[in-house]
């Protein structure tokens, strides 16, 4: 769940999150887990096929075999045009390169990690 929107509910094999740790992959009865979600790319099995999703930090609970998802935002890798995401890319380095104050810095080093992941889904 997005802020203003359900962006997925279906049911799958497996799915892999990005947490503040590392990747975690979720099975069919999983341990009840919370857990805080990074930028990153959230993977979803179903049927042998793989969905990439890009999601913008959040929180994932796992419990009875559900994963419950609360995101900033997320996006389809179907819905990313790669054309438009490299240049997001390329400006987005341009203006962490550029950056002096440490405000400047956190600021653009967020834009930059969303941009790389939209950029990682695109391909």
């Amino acid at each position: 769940m997005a802020p203003d929107r359900i962006f997925l509910e279906t049911q799958v094999e497996e799915v892999i999150l990005p947490t503040n740790t590392g990747q975690i992959g979720v099975l069919s009865n999983h341990t009840p887990l919370l857990s805080g979600l990074d930028i990153g790319v959230m993977l979803v099995r179903e049927a042998k096929e793989w969905e990439a999703i890009a999601l913008m930090g959040g929180f994932a609970l796992i419990k009875d075999n559900k994963v419950t998802i609360l995101v900033n935002d997320a996006e389809n890798a179907t819905s990313v045009n790669a054309t438009e995401a490299e240049t997001r890319l390329t400006e987005a380095t341009t203006a962490f390169e550029k950056a002096t104050t440490p405000k400047e810095k956190i600021e653009t080093n967020l834009a930059l990690k969303r941009a790389k992941i939209r950029f990682q889904i695109s391909q």
